[in-house]
């Protein structure tokens, strides 16, 4: 039997091991322009296993505990200014998945996980997602990222998920590895262009991930000034964790849209998938 991927989430079937990413999502602009880190999504879309439903743990859902979206028609979140009418045209109606985000819920045992109905897709989800799957006909479902808990503890709770990558799930961690609006060089903010320290502490990240270092990768505060400056706050960094506290011992990495671009952002970004 064909199972319908609008239908909601038929969780207890088994599948084959579902790849995870971590995507750098940049300039909300790539939701409608055209370009090389696009064209990347757009290729992944077409080269994985279509997933039954996506959970998306994005760096611009920030709350007090930790949430997951419940709705059946999540609404399309414009959180951003100073961009044009037709960023804010933009729509992606794909479904929610109220399975999804109990099994999620019900999966998670070191915190308690609440079940959100008013949140919806922020522009970490949908404008990335919406490049994967343009007819919105893969369900979505978001997880915030509680600001009071440790890089430790998210990673933690990212390992409870596991799960869920034999059920069809394609979890998604969305934000940037080097991301310091503060320190934009807005002269060259479309710009394959990376300060030193930028450049130095998206290498070592990259060393960390491709050596399965994760623990110095949790240990931010232990390595250094490249560091500090690449991630002055960790919501855009932490769902790189999520992403790789997924991988499983026989799983290769692969990096993709490697690039650092305005002088203090990185676009690289992570495929886990088995070898």
């Amino acid at each position: 039997m064909k199972l319908d991927v609008l239908d909601p989430m038929i969780t207890h079937n088994s599948t084959a091991l579902m790849p995870v990413l971590f995507v750098g999502h940049g300039n909300p602009m790539n939701a409608i322009e055209e370009n090389e880190f696009v064209e990347s999504w757009r290729n992944i879309g077409k080269t994985i296993p279509k997933p039954s439903a996506i959970l998306c743990i994005s760096a611009h859902w920030e709350t007090r505990g930790t949430l997951v979206t419940a709705m059946e028609k999540p609404m399309t979140i414009h959180d951003f200014g100073g961009f044009p009418k037709t960023l804010f045209d933009v729509q992606y109606p794909a479904p929610g998945s109220t399975e999804l985000a109990k099994e999620t819920q019900q999966l998670i045992h070191q915190t308690k996980v609440g079940l959100d109905d008013k949140w919806g897709l922020d522009h970490g989800a949908w404008s990335v997602i919406k490049h994967l799957y343009p007819e919105a006909d893969v369900p979505v479902v978001e997880m915030s990222l509680d600001y009071f808990q440790s890089p430790k503890a998210h990673y933690d709770l990212a390992r409870e998920l596991a799960p869920l990558r034999r059920k069809g799930v394609l979890i998604i961690g969305s934000g940037n590895m080097v991301h310091n609006l503060r320190r934009v060089a807005w002269d060259k903010f479309n710009e394959n262009y990376g300060y030193d320290w930028a450049i130095e502490a998206n290498e070592k990240m990259k060393r960390y991930i491709l050596d399965d270092n994760h623990q110095q990768l949790i240990n931010i505060q232990a390595q250094g000034s490249a560091f500090q400056l690449a991630i002055p706050t960790p919501e855009h960094y932490l769902p790189l964790l999520y992403a790789l506290a997924l991988k499983e011992k026989n799983e290769q990495i692969t990096l993709f849209n490697d690039q650092t671009m305005a002088g203090s952002l990185s676009m690289t970004s992570v495929k886990i998938d088995k070898v």
